[in-house]
């Protein structure tokens, strides 16, 4: 990537804004007059302006599909066989897996109907306190019942339809799911039920899952933090005055607290990572195209992956091969082999090569590298071989990830001229950035996504994996002004953004599980991103780091069984 080898990403200092200072910005930058004066050092501080002097030669890469060789055909639904038959044992700590919730079905020791009552009174409780971690957006408890008894006499009559039947899931308010509206966080969307489930809905459903309701989310998904004006910000169950990382926030804090051990998120820039990072547990965003995206919000088209957010290892390889397969409703995903998990729960790395860009890699919190070092020392001591890559042009990368997520997400709510002022200034902050960004610009950035492809090719031809971390800060702390009024940090934002582009920009499959605790017992995650279609070896090398870790319980924390 452009010719160096030269690490070239950098911090940035810039203002944090809140409350009323973020309302002022926005409306300045709303203004013809004062957006003039004010646009252009923006666009040069986000490095927009050096990016419009690049001169890539590759054609455009619009969406980033790695076709197989052999294509798994379309699916009617999961193979509920195989989702019995995915077990990895340790590593749980003070989380309930969905195993654990089977076997005490199986055992007569509970019954999703009470689960399920417990579930609905832990979601009253974590939004009473003075902190309120806001979950969810929206649970309908007649629809809950109803499923828990459907799944009740499933078990009484021991014919359950899968090892996640009665198990409480959490789908984040970015996809469809019959009865709720899908509101993706803003005040205006979602005016009427939805009329069908999305597909990642309908597999969990068909597999029994109990769905709970519509967890939270940052507004449109557009930044990666908890923040929600219009539903309230969600807060981080290990320290409640602290955020949880988004954007999709509910659903990393339902499974932080122990309210399920399984949610459906959505990642268009880390929006499963990061908050999986965040709140000490497991995020999966697959390869492009693995996930049928039929039924979610089209905000960010060509970097947008939808995957699980788990409690564990094994939550998470059970809540991806349930979603995982073609689907005839969704073209992205009709390129994919079949989804494999041989060897996924190997106790040890011997034969997988792990590569390392050292300046990348240390380039986050004293911390953060700390943790994460004595993480890859271990997994070297499990055999895995650590080797020292290059990933070329990293700044340039996270340039046209920008521009292109906030182009498709600025061209997706131009659809929607009459509530332009509904949304937070945050969000409306961001839009403008989208909407200054020209048709050049969108088109470098996909002629520059086709060299960051080539270079990951080149890349995992020498490893098998790149590990970095999750995030380069533990979750920021929220300040009362900031909760309640928004807030707007993009020194933070980059930070925590850091290590999470890329498998959006080239359709990488990526993991985030935890490595440690900072020095106020936040937690610290490690990322994996693999060759495209290796979901099964990012799991084994989570599962590997699983039983190296201590998994603490968080300050809020509900245990249903």
């Amino acid at each position: 990537m452009s010719g160096t080898s030269e690490y070239d990403l950098k911090s940035v200092k810039l203002p944090r804004l809140v409350g009323g200072q973020l309302s002022a910005m926005a409306g300045a930058l709303e203004s013809g007059l004062l957006r003039a004066l004010i646009l252009p050092s923006m666009l040069k501080s986000g490095g927009i302006t050096a990016f419009r002097a690049l001169s890539p030669e590759e054609s455009p890469t619009f969406l980033p599909i790695a076709y197989a060789d052999k294509k798994a055909p379309p699916e009617a639904g999961p193979d509920l066989k195989a989702l019995n038959k995915i077990e990895g044992g340790a590593g749980s700590g003070p989380f309930k897996t969905a195993r654990d919730y089977a076997r005490a079905y199986k055992e007569g020791k509970a019954n999703p109907e009470d689960v399920a009552r417990k579930a609905l009174d832990a979601i009253k409780q974590a939004d009473a306190g003075s902190l309120k971690l806001r979950p969810f957006i929206a649970v309908n408890e007649g629809d809950v019942m109803q499923q828990a008894r459907a799944s009740a006499e499933r078990w009484k009559d021991k014919k359950p339809l899968s090892v996640l039947d009665g198990v409480p899931v959490a789908v984040k308010d970015e996809v469809d799911m019959v009865p709720y509206p899908t509101t993706v966080g803003t005040k205006f969307f979602g005016g009427a039920p939805a009329r069908r489930d999305s597909t990642a809905v309908a597999r969990l459903r068909a597999a029994g899952a109990l769905l709970l309701g519509k967890a939270n989310m940052h507004e449109i998904g557009i930044n990666p933090d908890g923040l929600n004006v219009n539903f309230g910000s969600t807060r981080n169950p290990y320290n409640p005055k602290h955020d949880t990382g988004g954007s999709s926030s509910g659903s990393a804090t339902a499974v932080a607290a122990g309210i399920g051990p399984l949610a459906l998120g959505a990642d268009g820039g880390g929006s499963i990572r990061v908050p999986s990072s965040h709140c000490g547990v497991v995020g999966l965003k697959p390869t492009f195209g693995r996930v049928s995206e039929y039924g979610a919000a089209p905000l960010c088209w060509s970097v947008a992956h939808l995957g699980p957010i788990a409690a564990t290892v094994e939550d998470a390889a059970i809540g991806y091969l349930c979603m995982a397969g073609p689907d005839a409703a969704e073209p992205n995903s009709l390129h994919q082999p079949e989804a494999s998990l041989e060897q996924w729960n190997k106790t040890d790395l011997k034969g997988v090569r792990l590569g390392v860009y050292r300046p990348w890699f240390e380039h986050a919190s004293p911390e953060v590298v700390r943790a994460c070092d004595n993480l890859l020392e271990k997994l070297a001591s499990s055999g895995a071989q650590i080797k020292q890559v290059v990933v070329p042009g990293l700044d340039t990368m996270r340039v046209a990830h920008a521009i292109t997520i906030l182009s498709e997400m600025a061209g997706s709510m131009n659809n929607y001229p009459d509530h332009s002022n509904d949304f937070g200034a945050e969000v409306r902050l961001s839009l403008i950035l989208g909407r200054n960004c020209t048709a050049d610009d969108y088109i470098k950035a996909q002629r520059i996504r086709t060299r960051v492809m080539a270079a990951f090719r080149e890349i995992y031809s020498e490893v098998d994996a790149i590990i970095t971390p999750s995030s380069a800060i533990t979750a920021p702390e929220v300040t009362p002004e900031a909760a309640e009024g928004g807030w707007s940090d993009l020194s933070s934002t980059t930070e925590v953004m850091r290590y999470a582009f890329p498998g959006n920009l080239a359709g990488l499959p990526a993991i985030s599980f935890p490595a440690g605790y900072d020095n106020i017992g936040l937690p610290i995650g490690m990322q994996a991103m693999g060759r495209w279609w290796e979901e099964d070896l990012l799991l084994r090398i989570a599962f590997a780091a699983e039983r190296l870790v201590e998994r603490r319980k968080p300050v809020v924390f509900f245990d249903l069984l």
